[in-house]
């Protein structure tokens, strides 16, 4: 067994057993880690197979930001177990029924893939413009040429949903806070800190208001 073989068989077994942890672990944090790994794992895969742009979206997508925001939202939640482990055994039948047909149609798509006879494109353009040029540079002549009005509806479909998104956000609502960019660059210091002069008290005295204080030495005087 070459050392291509040994890491193929050590990313895939840490991929399975991370993925079986997803499933199975009691803490959300612990499930969000375990899946952080399996990504990493998946993409180690992906290199072995030459495929340096899905491994390098991968990482940089999913580990660097969704699944961080993941992690981090699961923290901030404090998530009741108790609660959501309630009615498991009711849903288990509708939840193992969807498993089982989306196991069926991910192995009629692997089987048909593996039957296919015709070159992939990007291949054939790796073979039109020369044996040297990268899988990433290939995919990207691709996707910019023969794909680029599906490229440019996507991003136009993206572009509307984030305005859309600031503007659902920026709505007045009864509950909404919004400050004035004009008021709080003109604001003043004195404006918003005002310093009092108090008397030095000893340790277990309580402190004089200002007033009393000021009260005090006019009825010595």
């Amino acid at each position: 067994m070459d050392v291509k073989t040994g890491f193929f068989y050590l990313f895939s077994v840490v991929l399975l057993f991370a993925s079986f942890r997803v499933v199975t672990a009691r803490n959300p944090v612990h499930a969000v880690l375990f899946l952080m790994l399996a990504f990493s794992q998946a993409s180690g895969l992906w290199l072995m197979l030459q495929a340096e742009f899905l491994a390098m979206v991968l990482v940089l997508v999913y580990l660097g930001a969704v699944m961080v925001l993941f992690l981090f939202v699961v923290m901030m939640l404090d998530l009741n177990l108790d609660t959501l482990r309630k009615g498991f055994w009711k849903h288990f039948p509708l939840a193992a029924s969807l498993g089982a047909l989306i196991a069926l149609e991910m192995a009629a798509v692997l089987i048909s893939g593996f039957r296919a006879s015709e070159v992939p494109k990007a291949a054939a353009v790796v073979g039109q413009i020369g044996p040297q040029i990268s899988n990433s540079k290939a995919l990207g002549i691709l996707l910019y040429t023969e794909y680029l009005m599906p490229i440019q509806v996507a991003a136009a479909i993206l572009l509307v949903a984030m305005i859309a998104a600031i503007a659902l956000t920026l709505r007045q609502r009864k509950d909404s806070k919004a400050i004035s960019a004009s008021e709080q660059v003109h604001v003043r210091a004195s404006d918003r800190l005002v310093l009092v002069k108090m008397d030095a008290v000893k340790v277990g005295e309580a402190p004089k208001a200002p007033v009393e204080a000021d009260a005090a030495k006019e009825t010595k005087s």
